[in-house]
């Protein structure tokens, strides 16, 4: 009977010891995240005041341009002269249920023309809907691709816009 009383103290001891081993390592880890918890926090908030004075900054600035923009609702940077279409979603001429959207942005020459912008749009629009599946597979397609629209924002555009940014194009 001795050694058996013997064995049930030492495996409660051992069962005691790695309990207290147990809360002695969460405490040192909560600890231990807490101080480095304190050392990044004020480093997070410097930053997020920062972002929020520049937005606000921003919205003081474009208060006062409001209507000068009204026109140019899409334009990413006017003094750069890039315009943002919107989303082209169209289905292609064959197979007629694959669908393709493409997003494009404009870099113009100068100023920034909302009526030739729409005009392209337009323009991109009409091209999509005749082109089939097999005339954009892969890299070269998509190389032509990019390429006829290129050629067609010229003609259209009389040299007023100097490139087309492809911003997404995804075929479902």
């Amino acid at each position: 009977m001795e050694q058996v009383e013997g064995t049930e103290t030492k495996g409660k001891k051992a069962t005691v010891m790695l309990i207290a081993a147990i809360a002695i390592l969460t405490l040192v880890g909560g600890g231990g995240g807490w101080v480095i918890g304190s050392m990044l926090a004020p480093k997070i908030t410097a930053v997020e005041d920062a972002n929020k004075a520049a937005a606000a900054e921003r919205a003081a600035g474009t208060q006062g341009a409001g209507k000068a923009e009204e026109g140019l609702a899409r334009i990413s940077t006017e003094a750069n002269g890039i315009v943002q279409l919107e989303p082209i979603t169209t289905n292609l001429a064959y197979p007629t249920e694959n669908w393709i959207r493409l997003e494009v942005a404009l870099l113009f020459n100068g100023a920034p023309d909302v009526k030739i912008a729409e005009d392209i749009h337009q323009d991109i629009l009409a091209y999509l809907r005749t082109v089939s599946l097999q005339q954009i597979e892969g890299s070269r397609g998509f190389q032509y691709l990019k390429d006829d629209i290129q050629e067609r924002v010229d003609l259209r555009s009389e040299g007023r816009v100097s490139k087309v940014m492809f911003r997404t194009f995804v075929i479902e």
